[in-house]
């Protein structure tokens, strides 16, 4: 379970760090491109850390039924 809490915690630090990206985007439009382009990596690195947080999770779920399989 601990995995699976970590995980949990890392999506929705993924998440927040997405939507602190999107800011950056929504504020840079039509200023500094360089601004623009960091926000849009930012962005980038958020969704990937979320699809392995999310990964890590079904993981988690996946052995935590096999473990409950063998204890029946």
């Amino acid at each position: 379970m601990i995995a699976f809490n970590t995980a949990a915690a890392g999506a929705l630090n993924a998440t927040r760090m997405f939507d602190r990206a999107a800011m950056k985007v929504a504020q840079s439009a039509g200023n500094d491109t360089t601004d623009l382009i960091g926000a849009v990596v930012d962005q980038s690195q958020a969704r990937t850390a979320f699809s392995a947080n999310l990964a890590v999770m079904k993981t988690a779920e996946q052995m935590t039924g096999r473990l409950l399989d063998m204890k029946i």
